[in-house]
């Protein structure tokens, strides 16, 4: 374990989305007494942040079944467990026993399952991935007698009789231990407890957004950070968790991480409409999107459509970045639209044709390969760290990615091979997603 003295260091964290909260919160309950967060939005929950929504999904399953302990099997803080004959994973504590018991989650978690499915015009890689998220959970005694086959719609209208539509050819199943959780209040709920615990937060530009970090001189060993407003910040170690923006404070992420976005829409129900649709599950046609039920403080219902995901490359380096302002990315594709619909068609048809509001784009850091970079940069001298790659399933882990990452630092090297800083990029197919990336400067924008 780290020296008391060790526990006396400056730490900086850029960034207070979900990795930085996370890592912030575990370093001050394990003692650390000097951490600074800083946070280009004036706000937290930021609204730069992925995790800055109404609800995300909370699920064991993967198609890869490396990530599914990391959901479902308990480990002790101080334990090094192999689960896999060629990786070690550590955790604190697994996420959704968290989501469900600890008092920092449990009231932001709302288990009402997860119906997992294809549509019946679904192409083949869609289908066989369902089949193996299904597989990474079958004969697990955590999900044992959770899991209800949905071979087709007469099974699934029982199951879930408030889906008034045909849901022609949809086949999957549903699984009960999942749900989803309030994002943005399981991310306020973090920072609150950060701060009583003594975590010392920088908000907006001037003091919160980062311009340039900070090195010894001839060296790559880094001292900190300055921000826009020429505020300088010193530490002993810098993590910089700025999601999908990971690039601009460090340029050689880009062999790491691209960023991407989804876009998000939302219908306004009365209260009435909304009263029918609690406590469904959170319906995911995985070559269409996925919705959740109404949120029970606005009664919006939020849909997103999950295709292969947009780029904003530049002209001149080709690298993918998000938008400096929110305003940039207050719109959603033509094809979301399109596929929103189509969805709603399908399940609830009465809402298909219901304006869609509060549109906006939801930037991710994605590797080509959905794993996350928990990893010191190369050459800093474990002076630099980097927590990127959350790949559109990295909300989930709020409750125990902090102790990942409190593993890399008492450590002091990341023992995990997919977690580790990569030189080259893997490859350009994130296997467990229908379609194509695209670029926003190509592709038309919904009028609505």
């Amino acid at each position: 374990m780290a020296s008391e003295h060790r526990k006396k260091d400056p730490f900086l964290i850029v960034g207070a989305g979900v990795f930085g909260l996370a890592t912030a919160h575990q370093l001050a309950s394990a003692g650390y007494t000097n951490i600074t967060v800083l946070e280009k939005d004036g706000q937290i929950p930021s609204r730069f942040s992925a995790g800055y929504d109404l609800n995300k999904i909370v699920r064991p399953e993967y198609a890869d079944s490396f990530y599914t302990p990391l959901t479902l099997v308990r480990f002790l803080s101080q334990s090094i467990s192999l689960i896999y004959e060629s990786e070690l994973i550590f955790a604190a504590q697994e996420a959704i026993r968290k989501w469900q018991e600890d008092p920092l989650y449990k009231p932001y978690f709302h288990q009402v399952g997860f119906l997992n499915v294809t549509s019946g015009s679904a192409p083949k890689v869609s289908r066989d991935i369902l089949q193996k998220y299904l597989a990474s959970i079958s004969g697990h005694p955590k999900v044992q007698g959770k899991i209800q086959p949905c071979p087709d719609s007469s099974t699934i209208k029982k199951l879930i009789p408030a889906l008034s539509g045909p849901v022609r050819g949809w086949n999957g199943y549903l699984n009960s231990l999942a749900g989803y959780a309030h994002a943005a209040d399981a991310m306020k709920s973090v920072y609150e407890d950060c701060l009583q615990k003594g975590v010392s937060f920088r908000l907006g530009p001037h003091e919160g957004e980062v311009a340039e970090l900070l090195f010894v001189p001839g060296t790559r060993r880094c001292v900190g950070a300055r921000t826009k407003g020429d505020v300088r910040y010193h530490a002993a170690t810098t993590i910089v968790a700025v999601g999908a923006n990971a690039a601009r404070i460090i340029p050689s992420a880009t062999s790491q991480v691209t960023a991407r976005c989804w876009g998000v829409s939302h219908i306004q129900l009365s209260p009435k409409e909304a009263e029918k649709l609690r406590g469904i599950p959170v319906i995911n046609v995985r070559d269409i999107g996925f919705f959740f039920e109404p949120d029970l403080a606005t009664n919006k219902l939020k849909i997103c459509h999950m295709g292969g995901g947009y780029t904003n490359s530049s002209g001149s380096t080709g690298v993918s970045l998000p938008p400096s302002r929110l305003a940039d990315s207050d719109f959603i594709l033509k094809e979301d639209e399109e596929a929103s619909r189509r969805l709603l068609r399908e399940a609830l048809p009465h809402l298909a044709d219901r304006p869609l509001i509060d549109n906006h784009l939801c930037w991710f850091a994605d590797s080509d390969d959905y794993n996350f970079v928990i990893d010191y940069v190369p050459e800093t001298e474990r002076s630099l760290a980097i927590l990127s790659g959350d790949s559109g399933h990295g909300f989930k882990m709020l409750p125990v990615m902090g102790d990942l990452v409190m593993k890399l630092l008492v450590d002091g090297q990341q023992s995990v091979s997919r977690w580790k800083w990569k030189e080259s990029k893997p490859g350009d197919n994130v296997a467990w997603r229908t379609g194509s990336s695209a670029d926003l400067a190509t592709t038309p924008r919904a009028k609505l």
